[in-house]
């Protein structure tokens, strides 16, 4: 504060920078001087992994993208304004930056400070209004903390703590423990000598390190957000995989309906299995079929053959949906690998993953979206959504006031609406288009979440429900999720891991 505090007494802050996350730059110059170059630069950070501020004087990329409330909040307070002084709070790793300017609210002069706690990983900006009260805070205290300290509208309060004791004699002063760093140093225009030495020594010693943790950060996201994408796309593989090795057995099934068919007589109704000959095989082996004794013989059969049909037709389907999902997984395998190599350039990579759809860009919004969203909030959405196999949108309700909000309120009447029958659980809405039927084996996948998001997750059987939306109807006075219907059918549900899996890992909020 000693080398820096005269440098900056008196200089008008001209234009504040803000760099996400923790980063703020104060381009000073003298009251005369509105076009010349900045005089200087303060750099205030509080980074955790290396919180600092000193004279700025390499470079300083300015941020690409909307800013925060803390950080246009300080733009707007500190911009224009006269520095006062720059002081150490209580001794402590405290910086307090006190500017005095005109203010544009109240129309006369307003002292605004920008403190910077600067105490390791617990490093925060706090910028204060008159009478030293909280304005805003970059970090705010963590949702139901008692007694929180930084409370908008309060009278600051430094963290608690002891400052640290004076150097005694021969102990090592910071000039000292920085000697090693050996950067030359570009004199300016105006400067005889280095008038910051000790600027210079942090910025090379720590601004390196924070570079370094920076980058280290921006790679786990990275690799975060792709390894989610890999889970899934994994998650796709395993599913398609188990549905062709089903695909492959419609030959027997097949073969099971036409030994049905050859013994129909003998069965009778209520029957759970029927033992036959099987003349598929050269020695005409006894074959035990599984029978729904709900079904009646004919129904049986039915039934078989059109499991086989399906079976069939599945079979070119998932063979060409398991080659594209085992490129995808492939892809992310590819990207994680690049990430992990030396001197990987993370930018590159994100760009050819986004470039090539493998990736979502991140969605950065706009400052007036950023102020909009803060003042009419997006409404809570009452359903997860899933996606079936043949891309069809499946809507799960949260709760009981969610399941009433998702039949109808965001269900059309031609939708398809599922519930296990005689438990409690999710309302499912399969959306559809007007005057579609539903695809079969998204019937099958909506009645999977159905069973999934109720009691009877962990059976291996269940009923299921299923009506179009306009024959759901809710009686009046009836607490929430309880309805009755005017039509529709049970689906008997034989639960398959493999295909909740693949739904599960479809997910979106």
């Amino acid at each position: 504060m000693r080398e820096i505090a005269p440098l900056a007494r008196g200089l008008v802050v001209r234009e504040v920078l803000g760099r996400p996350p923790r980063d703020v730059v104060l381009m000073l110059a003298p009251k005369d001087d509105a076009t010349g170059p900045p005089a200087w630069r303060i750099l205030v950070s509080g980074d955790g992994d290396a919180p600092r501020i000193h004279i700025l004087r390499g470079r300083f990329e300015r941020h690409d993208g909307p800013l925060g409330p803390f950080f246009r909040r300080v733009i707007d307070e500190l911009a224009g304004k006269e520095v006062r002084a720059i002081t150490q709070v209580a001794g402590d790793r405290i910086v307090a930056i006190e500017v005095r300017g005109a203010d544009a609210r109240s129309g006369g002069d307003e002292t605004r400070t920008l403190i910077a706690e600067l105490v390791g990983r617990h490093s925060n900006l706090v910028l204060l209004g008159p009478a030293d009260r909280v304005l805003c805070v970059l970090v705010p205290p963590p949702a139901g903390k008692a007694d929180p300290r930084l409370v908008v509208g309060s009278v600051y309060v430094p963290p608690p703590g002891r400052a640290p004791k004076p150097a005694s004699d021969g102990a090592p002063v910071l000039a000292q423990m920085l000697s090693a760093v050996d950067a030359p140093l570009t004199l300016r225009k105006h400067e005889t000598s280095n008038a910051a030495p000790l600027s210079w020594l942090v910025e090379n010693a720590l601004g390196a390190q924070a570079s370094d943790a920076f980058a280290a950060r921006t790679q786990k996201h990275l690799e975060e957000r792709l390894q989610r994408k890999q889970k899934n796309a994994r998650s796709l593989v395993f599913g398609l995989e188990q549905r062709l090795e089903a695909s492959a057995q419609f030959e027997r099934v097949q073969q099971d309906g036409e030994l049905v068919k050859a013994n129909l007589a003998r069965i009778p109704r209520g029957a759970t299995s029927i033992t036959v000959e099987d003349f598929f095989t050269e020695d005409a082996a006894p074959r035990k079929i599984a029978l729904d004794a709900k079904l009646s013989p004919n129904e049986n059969l039915s039934r078989l053959f059109e499991r086989a049909k399906k079976l069939e037709r599945a079979r070119f389907v998932v063979a060409e949906e398991l080659a594209l999902a085992r490129a995808k997984l492939a892809a992310y395998d590819a990207l994680l690998a690049a990430i992990g190599a030396e001197g990987a350039d993370l930018e590159a990579i994100e760009q050819r993953a986004i470039d090539d759809g493998w990736l979502e860009p991140l969605q950065h919004a706009s400052a007036a979206e950023q102020a909009q969203h803060k003042k009419d909030p997006p409404a809570r959405i009452p359903y997860k959504v899933f996606h079936g196999i043949a891309g069809g949108e499946i809507r799960v309700g949260r709760s009981a006031k969610d399941n009433d909000d998702l039949t109808f309120h965001h269900a059309h009447g031609n939708d398809l609406w599922l519930h296990t029958a005689d438990t409690p659980g999710s309302h499912v809405v399969l959306k559809l288009a007007k005057g579609a039927d539903p695809h079969p084996e998204e019937l099958l996948d909506a009645a999977h979440l159905a069973v999934h998001f109720s009691p009877m997750k962990d059976a291996t059987k269940a009923r299921v429900h299923y009506a179009r939306r306009k024959e759901v109807h809710k009686p009046r006075g009836a607490k929430p999720g309880l309805v009755t219907l005017s039509g529709g059918k049970i689906l008997d549900v034989r639960m398959q891991p493999e295909r909740l899996q693949r739904l599960l890992g479809s997910h979106r909020a």
